[in-house]
């Protein structure tokens, strides 16, 4: 018999594959869902998981109102594009009389997701949905502000990057307005003390842009970031008018104390002052609760971890070049 022949035979005599045991399927399956569930609240896992009484705020519902903010902060650019001086006020006035109504409620459910009444088992807290609308309605008085302070940063942007033709390429195209956008807005619920969908606002612009501005930052208007890939601004950093940072800049803390249990203590002012015109060139780091002085220029690539007066410029310390000729000086 050929090797072919015998292949053939043994491939024709061979038994059927085992087919797999649809119970013992069920079964598997059972087991690994008992297992995931109960580890919901588990102290070991922070209640990671752990279910809530009230629904959690809807990350892709947020996303979607601050793209609609986005329409009303800068309309005509975002949104409906076939606005003119005569339907404007139509189209700002009823874009904002849904986000209101919308936006009350992704507010009362990060309202409820810290709330003690709520995570106690009550079904419903009126505190939070009395809350949600008060809030809802001083962050809707902040917009013009807002705008106000977008505004500057636009300008910013168009004056400090000889590439941009106009200020309205900045605001379709440029990644650091989207993400100061997002940053404007979160920090406005952050004063607020919002839980939760502030970081959802800026950790969205983080995931797109790169730049990662936490909503707890103090900063002031005609804020530019070119290019921006890596910009990480720490909660607590304050910055003056007319800041301006480059790609990969880090303003960071560095350690930070703990309390008796070993767990870090939270809130202290732990991150970098930024006076007004300061310039911070690519993948700097600054470091600590320092200042940097009015009108100072920090250069690439350096490593501060103390203040500087004002008007001062830092950088890297100088190459050392040297000349081997036929072995000489190894």
């Amino acid at each position: 018999m050929t090797d072919r022949k015998r292949h053939q035979h043994s491939c024709c005599t061979a038994p059927p594959p085992q087919q797999p045991n649809a119970d013992e399927n069920r079964i598997q399956l059972a087991e690994i869902v008992n297992e995931l569930c109960s580890h919901c609240g588990d102290s070991r896992l922070n209640g990671f998981s752990s279910p809530k009484p009230m629904p959690l705020p809807k990350r892709d519902k947020i996303v979607q109102i601050v793209e609609e903010l986005r329409s009303v902060l800068f309309p005509g650019y975002f949104g409906t594009s076939n606005i003119n001086v005569e339907n404007m006020r139509f189209h700002v006035g009823s874009a904002l009389d849904h986000l209101l109504r919308t936006f009350a409620e992704q507010v009362r459910r990060g309202l409820c997701f810290r709330c003690p009444q709520v995570n106690a088992g009550d079904a419903k807290c009126f505190d939070c949905e009395q809350r949600a609308v008060r809030i809802t309605n001083q962050f809707t008085a902040q917009l013009p502000n807002i705008q106000r302070m977008l505004a500057a940063d636009v300008q910013a942007a168009f004056e400090g990057d000889p590439a941009a033709n106009t200020p309205d390429e900045a605001i379709f195209c440029y990644p650091g307005i989207l993400a100061i956008t997002n940053y404007r807005l979160a920090h406005e619920l952050y004063k607020l003390d919002v839980p939760v969908i502030p970081r959802i606002i800026t950790e969205h612009a983080h995931s797109i842009t790169g730049i990662d501005i936490h909503p707890g930052a103090q900063i002031g208007e005609g804020f530019f970031i070119d290019h921006g890939t890596g910009v990480v601004v720490g909660e607590t950093c304050i910055f003056g008018k007319h800041v301006k940072l480059y790609q990969g800049v880090t303003l960071g803390a560095k350690s930070f104390p703990k309390d008796v249990d070993g767990n870090p203590v939270k809130g202290i002012p732990r991150h970098p002052i930024l006076e007004d015109d300061v310039t911070i060139y690519s993948n700097a780091t600054i470091l600590g609760r320092v200042r940097i002085g009015q009108g100072s220029v920090i250069g690439g690539n350096v490593w501060l971890t103390h203040g500087v007066p004002p008007y001062s410029t830092v950088t890297q310390a100088r190459l050392r070049e040297d000349a081997w000729s036929d072995g000489g000086g190894i």
